[in-house]
């Protein structure tokens, strides 16, 4: 699989309007853009540290994937996203290497990016993103 850079880590928080002022006011980063993904019940904020972006994801659905993780698990580390130049062919070749897929084909997610993921059952406990910019 080609990837090119970890595009984001996407972190699970119970209130945006709670954790922004924390990686702003502690840790001196900006929040840059914040946007409501419908499709996956979660409300985003990005903030950017050298190349890699922190996608903050609040939950708009207690039912939905943020919404259920938090009741599960709590906040914290949710997802790693990795850029690579083709969606679809990283999906293809994961899963003709046995890596059980979350989504079958690429969907749209926030900033515009084309998204996929990998099922953590099979990349080692940990929820794995594949992404690209959208055409």
């Amino acid at each position: 699989m080609n990837l090119t850079h970890i595009e984001h880590l996407g972190i699970a928080v119970k209130s945006l309007e709670t954790a922004i002022p924390y990686y702003e006011s502690v840790l001196g980063l900006k929040c840059y853009a914040v946007e409501e993904v419908a499709e996956q019940k979660v409300k985003t904020a990005f903030l950017k540290v050298g190349q890699t972006k922190i996608e903050l994801l609040e939950s708009t659905d207690p039912e939905g994937p943020v919404g259920k993780f938090i009741e599960k698990k709590g906040e914290g580390i949710h997802h790693i996203a990795f850029a690579v130049p083709d969606v679809q062919a990283a999906l293809d070749e994961a899963e003709s290497k046995g890596v059980k897929l979350i989504d079958k084909a690429p969907r749209g997610g926030a900033e515009g990016l084309n998204i996929a993921f990998l099922h953590p059952k099979s990349t080692c406990s940990v929820l794995t993103e594949l992404c690209m910019p959208g055409k």
